[in-house]
């Protein structure tokens, strides 16, 4: 079949304006990144120092540093992701290599599935009324970081999921026909593929973790504390809570800005960091599984 020029000349000419399109769009989206960028850069860049890191808040907290909250954010981290990582990553596992497509596994993926999609700020009320009040936790650490890891679980299982489907079955097939049992080919030779994947799902939540306020205001986040955490029972500040804090009901809101855009600074660096570093170590994992 013979298509004429000006069918021809039709398509590319759609597909042109397709593309320019899709160019205006990708424009207005790093634009827009640039615009708050700038903004936060901006306004916060002159409070950046030594000491603004490593003091604790003063006067009202209008001067100071944002150690604490950078104290509180880190344990918060940390205390979600050693919940979040091992449930997470085994149930990744269990879904995918030792359940068979019935309607108990799509049961389960439809429950991760909804939990993905509820409000954060409803983990934490779920997060005050069990770890807070039921199990008497209090406000402290390891009740916002269980009700951090809770929030981020389904993504951990979700990502670990699609990691191992992406491994081809000809490396479990072959392993098997070897004489291995399946717990050594999914730790030995399925695991080791997907695990790059893996980890930037991880550091995804670690981002996410990083800069939620609904969660840990119920839970753990405290106003003003003038000393740092002694045991997983104490109350923190934490970055995204403070930032709320003195940008809508400090004791001299005006004063506080440059310290509240300071604090945004920071905040983005800190998920900027993480996500540099889960691109690194996806490219070295993703290196070494090639070498092996």
């Amino acid at each position: 079949m013979i298509i004429s020029k000006k069918v021809i000349r039709k398509k590319n000419l759609k597909e042109k304006v397709a593309f320019n399109i899709f160019r205006v769009f990708s424009a207005i989206v790093v634009l827009s990144l640039i615009a708050i960028l700038s903004f936060i850069i901006y306004n916060g860049i002159s409070v950046i120092n030594w000491n603004f890191l490593t003091q604790m808040p003063e006067d009202g907290m209008t001067k100071g540093g944002i150690y604490p909250a950078i104290i509180g954010t880190l344990c918060l981290v940390a205390g979600s992701m050693i919940f979040a990582i091992p449930i997470g990553v085994l149930s990744g596992i269990y879904i995918n290599e030792y359940t068979k497509d019935s309607w108990y596994k799509r049961f389960i993926k439809l429950m991760t599935n909804n939990l993905a999609g509820i409000p954060s700020i409803v983990f934490g009320l779920f997060g005050m009324s069990l770890f807070v009040n039921t199990l008497g936790f209090g406000d402290s650490i390891i009740a916002g970081s269980l009700t951090l890891g809770l929030m981020v679980l389904p993504v951990v299982i979700r990502t670990t999921e699609e990691a191992l489907k992406s491994v081809d079955n000809s490396f479990r097939h072959g392993s098997l026909a070897l004489g291995a049992t399946k717990l050594q080919t999914v730790r030995k030779v399925v695991l080791p593929m997907a695990f790059p994947n893996i980890i930037t799902g991880i550091i995804l939540s670690v981002g996410r973790v990083s800069g939620e306020t609904a969660p840990i205001l119920f839970t753990v986040a405290a106003y003003f504390l003038p000393k740092l955490p002694s045991s997983i029972f104490d109350q923190v500040m934490a970055l995204p809570y403070h930032l709320y804090v003195i940008s809508t009901s400090g004791t001299n809101v005006e004063a506080s800005r440059p310290i509240a855009y300071g604090t945004a600074m920071v905040l983005i660096g800190f998920v900027l960091i993480v996500n540099l570093l889960a691109n690194a170590l996806r490219k070295y994992f993703g290196k070494k599984v090639k070498m092996n």
